[in-house]
């Protein structure tokens, strides 16, 4: 239980520092954006080519990436059904900013530190069903509500998930996994150290990029989106737990990923709707809050 606070307040700590760092005008608001290019398309890879070399493949984990696209599909629904009787579109915005997980950035940090690299490669796996809604999909569907786009592009799609350097990480190593083909030592070893420094960066960029602004009329609205993400949230880890056909270790990777936040991309789709991008980044910003609570007792409880 110790080392699990001591490691969730040190993740806190560079939240933080990286918040007060831009405060105090160190970082600006565009460092967010280098520094989530480097994450993306640099220490996050790494790290998925590092985790998955260490692992022999188990075929049934597979299906993950099946249960990260359903867990997407279920919150989409449930953002619909809340609001069905209100505008279209307040139904387009609940769609997006009650669904999504936030696993490349937030998660993997959190299961880097804890989980064996199987786990590693389940929360992987579960990310990259997840990305074919984040990258596109859940928009195409929020379009489609407010009646801006009169069928989902599936080409559009493809070419979004595979512009994708994690997503393309995902497919690669997994194929080579389930081939029983081994990357160079050398590779691998670049990996390791690129991989080492992203659960760093990705939780200094959440810092620089947390911010919440918005009027306190529109709490209630914001409280009842999270509200019954993070009900759907809970009994998808409690179900995880003791009802998933999986080793431990996938088990608690997939509580770890259930209890995320939502999408970071969540606020661009908004705004690309003409949405509220301000309750929208307020809704981002508190479920990180939110989740970073509920990750760690999860981990005081299981580990």
């Amino acid at each position: 239980m110790t080392a699990v606070l001591l490691k969730a307040v040190s993740f806190v700590s560079i939240i933080i520092m990286g918040y007060l760092l831009k405060r105090a005008g160190f970082f600006q608001a565009k460092d967010f954006y280098l520094i989530s290019r480097i994450v993306i398309k640099i220490t996050l890879p790494a790290a998925i080519v590092s985790n998955f070399s260490r692992i022999t493949m188990d075929y049934s984990i597979l299906f993950v990436c099946v249960i990260g696209f359903l867990c997407n599909c279920v919150t989409v629904a449930a953002g619909y059904v809340m609001y069905a009787r209100r505008t279209k579109d307040a139904r387009a915005f609940a769609m997006i900013n009650m669904s999504g997980y936030n696993v490349g950035n937030f998660t993997m940090p959190f299961v880097q530190s804890f989980l064996s690299p199987v786990g590693f490669a389940a929360t992987s796996l579960f990310d990259a069903g997840n990305a074919v809604m984040c990258t596109g999909m859940t928009y195409t569907l929020a379009s489609m509500v407010i009646g801006e786009e009169e069928k989902p592009s599936l080409k559009k799609a493809v070419l979004n998930l595979f512009s994708s350097a994690p997503f393309d990480a995902y497919v690669i190593m997994t194929a080579l996994r389930i081939l029983n083909i081994k990357l160079p030592s050398v590779l691998v070893t670049i990996a390791d150290t690129a991989g080492g420094a992203n659960a760093f960066l990705a939780l200094l960029m959440l810092g620089i990029g947390f911010e919440i602004r918005m009027e306190k009329e529109k709490m209630s609205h914001i409280l009842r989106i999270l509200g019954v993400r993070y009900i759907i949230a809970v009994l998808m880890a409690v179900g995880f737990y003791f009802l998933a056909p999986f080793g431990l270790d996938v088990r608690r990777a997939l509580v770890i990923v259930s209890l995320g936040p939502v999408s970071s991309v969540a606020p661009a789709f908004t705004g690309a709707l003409n949405g509220d991008i301000e309750t929208a980044s307020a809704i981002n910003s508190l479920s990180i809050v939110i989740s970073i609570a509920a990750i760690t007792a999860a981990l005081i409880i299981l580990l």
